[in-house]
């Protein structure tokens, strides 16, 4: 259990993921943080991220790891695609 509030982890989130960026950037991709709920954070991939083979190794093993390095180990990156939005209240909930 994450022992801090979704508020508390918003901020901090948000300066790990300032590390990442650039690794996506290199290759003409990035990210946008969509919201942080029961401790785990919503991205959403962009530019050549988007439907690449390798995103889930970005989000597992870039983005993810940096987080859990930074934050918390079982803090936990959930990408969602473009259009799937208003689904982030039921997969937050889902695994609670």
């Amino acid at each position: 259990m994450i022992p801090f509030s979704d508020e508390e982890l918003l901020p901090v989130v948000e300066k790990s993921l300032e590390k990442v960026k650039p690794m996506l950037e290199l290759d003409g991709g990035g990210m946008k943080l969509l919201d942080v709920k029961s401790g785990k954070v919503f991205v959403q991939l962009q530019g050549a991220c988007v439907g690449c083979g390798s995103s889930n190794q970005t989000i597992k093993y870039g983005i993810e790891r940096q987080l859990r390095m930074d934050i918390h180990p079982e803090i936990e990156v959930i990408n969602i695609a473009v259009g799937m939005e208003d689904m982030i209240e039921q997969i937050a909930g889902s695994g609670n």
